[in-house]
């Protein structure tokens, strides 16, 4: 049985996005997990429909991945990645160009978390113009209700208040709204009326002009904000009005790449290729902390071949852990088990199914909006509610995850029609009793 710390040993670890002192008065522990399910302290089995936080995309407790792990660790544990490479690095670079990446997105710079690859790409953004000639560009358009990590850039690019709000300034940006929410009430899938919302993004180009901006950077689906689903024609405008302006376009599918959506990526289920995909969380399925950013063959060569090749490093940025070799060996094992296990084409097939049974919550007591797409649900509910909801759930023998007034949900790929059938009886239990 797991040892658990005393209340004295709760001390020491400052715990993050928690609130410290409530949960060492009423502290929850996790003490393990195995497929759809987590294991609480007093040996009660949680089904998870929260994939950990968006991440275990393949279920827990995958012997595949621990197998690799276990195997690269005994042959080399660590490699210094500035001037040095290791045959791992490149197998997985070009496994994620094969299998993940849209086509043209062909280059790979590995980093350790989703707010890495965030503030990676946003560098890559300015001084991509820096060596085009065009310095001036450095300012960023993002959205409201976007959540892009928590590291400096990303913090300032967030249209989550709460989540900058305590820091100060930060970097330059500019905010447009996601999707009109009230006209796009309990909608499934993708709404309708996208294009002229993505219009917005003109005016602040009008105001700020083209020259000033670095990129536009957006959730295709916005994840912490609520799963906010983009409205059809929205994606593509955005793509329209960014090359018209000559402006570049990234999307952070963190949450939403490795199949989340059905697909490799957002991007490739919707048909629109941006010039970067910032994505982490289920390239590893969770096991080990991991990154990764896609970029364009141009902009890779715009960095190349510019200057001295015998010159300093032509992007000065990277992190001693970098394409880490045992993140690597839990990557191939985590991509080798979406395909043979077609994952990815399950999510699709299931999706269905799990939006209708999400949405067949709308007229419950509290309920004020339902939002699906993929393996993804997003439950507005009354100010408040949300997080009594996710208490009252977890004794009923199932975790939801609340996001202000919104309960998310984005279960593991492998999840069956009886696990949906239980999620959705424990919640039609629990939101009633705290409306």
């Amino acid at each position: 049985m797991t040892q658990l710390p005393s209340q004295a040993q709760m001390d020491a670890w400052w715990m993050p996005f928690t609130a410290n002192r409530a949960f060492k008065a009423n502290p929850r522990f996790y003490v393990g997990a195995e497929g759809m399910y987590m294991t609480m302290a007093d040996g009660k089995k949680i089904l998870d429909t929260n994939a950990g936080l968006w991440c275990c995309n393949a279920g827990h407790g995958r012997k595949e991945i621990a197998e690799a792990v276990h195997a690269q660790l005994l042959d080399m544990d660590y490699g210094n990645p500035f001037s040095y490479g290791h045959p791992k690095g490149f197998e997985l670079a070009n496994r994620l160009v094969e299998d993940i990446a849209p086509k043209g997105l062909n280059r790979i710079f590995f980093t350790n978390s989703g707010s890495e690859s965030v503030d990676t790409a946003l560098k890559i953004a300015r001084q991509y113009w820096r060596l085009k000639g065009q310095a001036s560009k450095t300012a960023f358009v993002a959205r409201v209700k976007a959540y892009h990590g928590v590291n400096w850039g990303g913090v300032s690019l967030a249209g989550l208040t709460g989540n900058r709000k305590s820091f100060g300034q930060g970097l330059e940006a500019d905010f447009m709204r996601h999707t009109l929410l009230p006209e796009n009430a309990f909608s499934k899938g993708l709404p309708a009326n996208g294009a002229d919302i993505a219009n917005e993004l003109n005016d602040i180009i009008a105001m700020r002009d083209a020259s000033n901006i670095a990129a536009v950077i957006v959730e295709p689906v916005a994840g912490a904000g609520g799963v906010v689903v983009p409205p059809q024609g929205y994606l593509e405008k955005l793509r329209a009005i960014c090359d018209q302006h000559n402006i570049l376009l990234i999307f952070d599918e963190v949450i939403a790449a490795y199949g989340r959506t059905g697909a490799a990526t957002m991007a490739e289920k919707v048909g629109v290729t941006p010039d970067m995909i910032t994505t982490a969380k289920g390239l590893t399925n969770g096991a080990v902390p991991m990154g990764a950013v896609f970029c364009k063959q141009e902009i890779y060569d715009t960095f190349v071949n510019t200057g001295d090749a015998s010159a300093v490093p032509e992007f000065l940025h990277g992190y001693t852990y970098s394409a880490h070799p045992v993140a690597c060996a839990a990557a191939l094992a985590t991509l080798d088990i979406y395909k043979s296990e077609k994952l990815f084409q399950h999510c699709d097939s299931i999706a269905g199914y799990w939006g209708d049974a999400v949405h067949s919550l709308k007229g419950l007591p509290g309920v004020k909006d339902i939002r699906n797409y993929g393996l993804l649900a997003g439950i507005d509910l009354t100010p408040g509610a949300a997080a009594k909801v996710a208490a009252k759930t977890l004794p009923l023998g199932v975790t939801v995850r609340p996001a202000g007034d919104t309960v998310v949900m984005s279960p593991p790929l492998i999840i069956q029609k009886e696990h949906i059938d239980t999620i959705i009886n424990v919640l039609s239990e629990a939101i009633p009793s705290v409306s």
